[in-house]
């Protein structure tokens, strides 16, 4: 197991979000946190980051007890955070966001910086454009693009395709797959919860803060509850 959160309480000033939650992640797998508005998902993410603080329960990361870690402690343990808003630095060039991200390397960036632009050839040929300039879509690209210099163990998704497209949010959900298959394990909070539990292989359904299902993803796309629920079927 690459990743788990169990038993977690927290929250923001006296209130608690989170009330108990668990979730795991294995190693190379894509796991999906579904949920209405409110039920805590990006306050797990958040808390797992270490940018909330944890009351209760414990996090590990690779084996190894990284509760209440600052992330500068985590990025370097393989933990990688990609927020919904504010993901990007706008007055930076999409090369300079990249070289930001890869800030603790002490190999070369120049390895790192081409396999993303193989991942995101949208974002090659535009390396000296800067980031405030970017669509929100392209801006996302760039977003998950930074959050690979490190080569993560672990990448911490909060709603990728939040504000977009159609259109491009089929490209970042492609993008996000391919991220996962080639080796980097994902924990996926997403509203669009179809297309979601759609890539991948498994999946939380949270609701008032509590862990109210979980499964196989195919098996949650089938269950009654969560298609009437959270799928509007």
């Amino acid at each position: 197991m690459v990743l788990e959160a169990r038993d977690v309480v927290t929250g923001y000033g006296e209130v608690d979000i989170l009330h108990g939650v668990s979730v795991a992640v294995h190693e190379g797998e894509m796991v999906a946190v579904i949920g209405p508005n409110g039920a805590g998902k990006s306050t797990l993410l958040r808390a797992i980051f270490g940018l909330l603080r944890l009351r209760k329960g414990r996090v590990q990361l690779a084996g190894e007890d990284v509760t209440n870690w600052q992330p500068e402690r985590l990025v370097p343990q393989g933990l990688s955070y990609v927020p919904q808003t504010e993901n990007v630095f706008p007055s930076l060039s999409i090369q300079e966001n990249l070289e930001m991200g890869a800030f603790i390397r002490r190999d070369s960036k120049k390895e790192a910086l081409e396999r993303v632009y193989e991942l995101f050839p949208d974002l090659a040929g535009r390396r000296g454009e800067r980031a405030g300039k970017l669509s929100g879509g392209q801006r996302q690209m760039l977003a998950l693009a930074r959050a690979l210099m490190l080569d993560p163990k672990v990448l911490l998704l909060d709603e990728p395709s939040a504000s977009l497209s159609p259109k491009m949010v089929e490209v970042i959900f492609e993008r996000v797959g391919a991220i996962n298959k080639a080796g980097t394990a994902v924990l996926l909070v997403e509203q669009n919860a179809r297309q979601a539990l759609s890539l991948c292989n498994r999946g939380y359904v949270l609701a008032m803060g509590q862990n109210r299902l979980e499964g196989d993803a195919r098996g949650l796309l089938d269950n009654e509850e969560v298609g009437r629920l959270y799928l509007g079927a």
